[in-house]
């Protein structure tokens, strides 16, 4: 009998799905008349979200919670599952894709003004039939809400329709603002934060090479070139395999 792919982390149900599965839900959803909101779940997300109950709230109300990160996919391990590792950048790359085959209309919100910009030109140049929305966004809190500039770019949103959705803020404040604002856009069949993918569509940071995605240790990669991220991923690597280990054991004896 074969190992579950989904398990339990902190309280929030993990779902080890690879890309492909991923978007077999997505369409399951569709035929039934649903968008599908997904959260790339780390371990610094699942972190903020012990911490902040209204964090993890909103994570629990997303469809889709998936696997980015070798720490969690350890923790499905030791939970007694076997899930695949779904990346936001993968993803991300598997939507343009069935956006450009479906017709369906992409909107990219995030990053520096710049860059995102230029993610969107990359993506056409990739993509030629692909229609791309992309802005910054303004100044995000991090509870989702926004200022001036967020105000009018929400309304720009409104009258572009986009069928998929992928914001770029970082966590907490993506996934906060998707909550907040997801219902202003009814023509939206798939809403997912993306992190720093955008960096990487634009050329201003560059992914680490596959052999090290593929056995999980990109951690390596990113603090190599941005060694003011140690803190970060201490936090992943070190941190989160303690208070999950912790927690499993606190959940066991009581």
């Amino acid at each position: 009998m074969s190992s579950p792919s989904t398990f339990e982390c902190f309280g929030l149900v993990i779902h080890g799905y690879d890309v492909e599965e991923t978007i077999r839900r997505i369409d399951q959803n569709l035929h039934e008349g649903r968008s599908t909101v997904i959260v790339t779940a780390n371990p610094e997300i699942l972190l903020s979200a012990k911490r902040d109950s209204s964090y993890w709230n909103v994570l629990r109300q997303a469809d889709l919670r998936l696997v980015d990160g070798i720490a969690l996919k350890f923790a499905g391990w030791l939970s007694g599952a076997n899930p695949k590792r779904a990346t936001g950048v993968d993803i991300a790359k598997c939507l343009l894709q069935e956006s450009s085959a479906r017709n369906w209309k992409i909107a990219i919100i995030g990053g520096d003004p710049r860059n995102a910009i230029k993610a969107a030109w990359n993506i056409q140049k990739s993509h030629p039939n692909l229609s791309v929305f992309a802005e910054h966004g303004g100044i995000i809190q991090t509870d989702g809400s926004d200022d001036e500039h967020g105000e009018e770019l929400r309304y720009r949103l409104t009258q572009y329709a986009p069928d998929i959705l992928l914001i770029g803020f970082g966590h907490p404040k993506q996934e906060m603002w998707i909550a907040r604002n997801l219902t202003e856009f009814p023509s939206v069949k798939v809403a997912i934060g993306i992190g720093g993918t955008i960096d990487y569509w634009s050329g201003i940071k560059q992914r680490a090479p596959h052999w090290m995605r593929r056995i999980g240790i990109e951690w390596f990669f990113r603090l190599i070139h941005e060694p003011k991220r140690w803190r970060r991923i201490s936090r992943a690597v070190l941190v989160f395999p303690i208070v999950f280990l912790w927690d499993k054991i606190h959940i066991h004896s009581s």
